[in-house]
C-alpha cells in the first residue's frame, strides 16, 4: 500500500487514514472517484436513451397512454420481476394509462414469457405487451404475440442464450450491440429508466417515478447484482426513499417484518424483507406480490402482507426438510471426486430448491443444481461460486436440457427426468474442466489490519458511508492481532458464540454466528487473532459497538 497516497487522500477528504486506506484498497485512490463512491448522486446515472431500444419502447408506451390502448405488463415471480412490474404499472397508471398485470405461476406456467402469458394478453385485449425481468430468450412466444397483433417490448437483464426475439423493442443492456455503459442493472433498474423516458416523452414531471426508487432498491439488493456503478446510486437513494415510502403495500410489508421505523440497510432487505416477498412467488402466486406493491388501499395491503408472512414461515419449514434430504444424498457421494453437484428427487418443491441450492453452495463451495422431479419432467435451480459461470456451464450442457436461463451465479432449467444422470455427469465434467482446486477453497477477504483500540463507534459510523454492502461491495473485514478473551465465552441463541475481546485497554463485545462449539475451547485470557465486521446494536436506547466475527485463530 502506498502510504503517501493514503495520507494525501486523507488530507484532501479530511478523513482518517484508516478510512482512506480502505478506499485505496477498493480502487478509489484519487479524490474524484473517492468522492463519487462516498457521495453517490442521481446525477451520476446514465441517460436512459443510451440503452438500445429504449427510446422506441418509451415512445410506443407514451402513444398507448395517450390513445387509451390496453396494455399488459408481464413480470416474473421473484422480487426483481415483481418490483419491475409494479414500478411500470404504477408509473403508467399515474399518467392515466390502461394496464393490467400478468405473472406466471411458477409450477403451472414455468419460467419466462410463455404461451400462458401470450394467451393472457390476448384474453385481456392488450395491444401492447411489456415484459419485466424476462423475455430475452422467449423467441417463439414473442413471435406468437406479434402474430396476434400485439406489439411486444422486452425489458430484461438476463444473458441471451440464442437469437434475440423479433419484436418492437428489446431493452436489455446485455444484448449484442447495446452501447449502454452499465451492464449490471437489475431488471428493476431498466424498468426505472424506461419509466423516466416515458414521462419525458409525455412531457410529464418525472418526480412520481423517482419516488419509486424504493422498489428499485428492494429489487436491486434482492437480486444480488453488483452494488457498484449505477446500482450503488439506485440502492443508496432507494433506501432513503424506502424509509419514508409513499407505497402503501411496501409500508405494510415493512410493518409485518418489524422493520418500520428501523434503520434500513442492504442486510435487512436481503434477509428479512425480500424473503417475504419471494415466498409468495415460491409457494403461492406472485401476482399477489404485485397487487401488494400497486395497491393504495391500507386494508388490502395489510391482508396481503399477513399472507406473505405466513407463506414465509411455511417456506422456511420446507427449506429445512429439503436441506436435510439433500444432505443425506450427499453422504453417499464422493465429494472429493465431485466438483459440479447435481441432486434430484421426487416430492421436492420446485419453488424452494433454489434457496437450498444456495445453502449447499455456502457449505460445500461448489456449483450446485437441485432438480425437483414430477412425472417425466424435472425443474431445476442452480447456484454457483464466483469462479464458475453457471449460465455458461449450463450452455455447455444444453444437449441434456429442454431449456435454461439465468446468469453467472444463478440459473433455472427444465429437463426430461430420464436425462438427469447424463446431465449430472456432464455438468460435473464441465465444472472439473473449468475450476481449479484453488477455486474450491473459499478465501477470507481481509480489508484492513488495525489495533483493537481503533475499532470504535466513530469508525463504524464512517464505514457506513461505504454502504450499501452486497455483491462487489462487501462489508469491510478488519483484523486485529494478539487480542485476548475477556471473561468466559457464552453460547447464545441457536449455537452462537458471545465473548468480549480486549487489548491495550480497549474492550469490544463480539459475536460469532454459528461458532458456539468454540466456546469450550476459549478460556479467559486466550490470545487470538480475529477477523470481524463492525456493527452497532441498540439496547434500551443504549448504542453499543459489536464485532461480528468472520474467523479467529489462536
Amino acid at each position: 500500500m502506498d502510504r503517501a497516497a493514503v495520507s494525501a487522500l486523507a488530507a484532501e477528504l479530511n478523513l482518517p487514514e484508516v478510512v482512506t486506506e480502505l478506499l485505496c484498497r477498493r480502487g478509489f485512490g484519487t479524490v474524484e472517484p473517492a468522492k463519487r463512491y462516498l457521495r453517490p448522486r442521481l446525477e451520476q446515472l446514465h441517460e436512459p436513451h443510451q440503452m438500445l431500444g429504449l427510446e422506441v419502447g418509451a415512445a410506443r408506451i407514451a402513444r398507448a397512454i395517450r390513445d387509451g390502448e390496453p396494455m399488459m405488463v408481464h413480470g416474473d415471480y421473484d422480487v426483481d420481476g415483481m418490483c419491475s412490474a409494479a414500478l411500470l404499472i404504477r408509473a403508467i397508471r399515474a399518467v392515466g394509462g390502461r394496464v393490467t398485470a400478468f405473472i406466471p405461476r411458477r409450477m403451472e406456467d414455468g419460467y419466462d414469457l410463455t404461451m400462458a402469458g401470450v394467451h393472457a394478453a390476448i384474453g385481456a385485449g392488450a395491444r401492447l405487451l411489456i415484459t419485466c425481468d424476462c423475455g430475452t430468450n422467449a423467441v417463439e412466444p414473442v413471435a406468437a404475440a406479434m402474430a396476434a397483433g400485439i406489439d411486444v417490448i422486452i425489458t430484461d437483464h438476463h444473458l441471451p442464450s440464442g437469437p434475440m426475439p423479433e419484436c418492437l423493442a428489446v431493452i436489455n443492456p446485455r444484448q449484442p450491440g447495446c452501447p449502454y455503459p452499465d451492464k449490471d442493472l437489475a431488471a428493476v433498474g431498466i424498468a426505472f429508466k424506461l419509466a423516466l423516458a416515458v414521462y419525458r416523452a409525455l412531457g410529464a414531471n418525472d418526480e412520481p417515478v423517482r419516488w419509486m426508487l424504493d422498489l428499485v432498491a428492494l429489487a436491486t439488493i434482492a437480486d444480488v447484482v453488483p452494488l457498484r456503478g449505477e446500482n450503488r446510486v439506485l440502492a443508496r437513494y432507494g433506501l432513503k426513499v424506502m424509509a419514508d415510502t409513499r407505497n402503501v403495500g411496501l409500508r405494510a410489508l415493512l410493518r409485518s417484518a418489524a422493520l418500520e421505523g428501523r434503520l434500513l440497510n442492504a442486510g435487512r432487505i436481503s434477509f428479512i424483507l425480500a424473503p417475504r416477498l419471494n415466498a409468495v412467488g415460491r409457494l403461492g402466486h406472485a401476482l399477489r406480490g404485485v397487487e401488494l406493491l400497486t395497491t393504495d388501499d391500507e386494508r388490502t395491503a395489510n391482508a396481503i402482507a399477513r399472507d406473505l408472512e405466513e407463506l414465509n414461515l411455511r417456506r422456511q419449514d420446507i427449506d429445512r426438510d429439503i436441506l436435510r434430504q439433500a444432505q443425506v444424498k450427499l453422504e453417499s457421494m464422493d465429494l472429493d471426486a465431485t466438483v459440479g453437484i447435481v441432486l434430484a428427487e421426487r416430492g421436492w418443491h420446485a419453488g424452494v430448491i433454489g434457496i437450498v441450492a444456495n445453502r449447499l453452495v455456502e457449505e460445500l463451495w461448489r456449483p450446485v443444481v437441485l432438480i425437483a422431479l414430477e412425472g417425466e419432467e424435472g425443474k431445476g435451480s442452480g447456484r454457483s461460486i464466483p469462479a464458475f459461470d453457471l449460465h455458461a456451464g449450463l450452455a455447455a450442457c444444453r444437449a441434456d436440457l429442454r431449456r435454461f436461463g439465468g446468469h453467472r451465479m444463478a440459473a433455472g432449467l427444465t429437463i426430461d427426468a430420464a436425462r438427469v444422470p447424463d446431465f449430472a455427469a456432464r455438468f460435473d465434467a464441465i465444472a472439473k474442466e473449468r475450476l481449479s482446486s484453488a477455486d474450491l477453497t473459499p478465501e477470507l477477504r481481509v480489508d484492513l489490519e488495525l489495533p483493537l483500540r481503533s475499532a470504535t463507534l466513530d469508525l463504524e459510523a464512517l464505514l457506513r458511508h461505504f454502504e450499501p454492502f452486497g455483491a462487489a461491495n462487501a462489508t469491510p473485514v478488519l483484523v486485529s492481532r494478539d487480542v485476548r478473551v475477556s471473561g468466559p465465552p457464552r453460547v447464545v441463541g441457536q449455537g452462537h458464540l458471545k465473548l468480549w475481546l480486549e487489548a491495550d485497554g480497549a474492550r469490544v463485545e463480539a459475536i460469532g454466528f454459528g461458532m458456539g462449539t468454540l466456546a469450550s475451547e476459549l478460556a479467559a485470557g486466550t490470545a487470538l487473532d480475529v477477523a470481524y465486521r463492525l456493527d452497532r446494536q441498540t439496547w434500551d436506547g443504549e448504542v453499543r459497538l459489536q464485532a461480528t466475527l468472520a474467523a479467529l485463530r489462536r
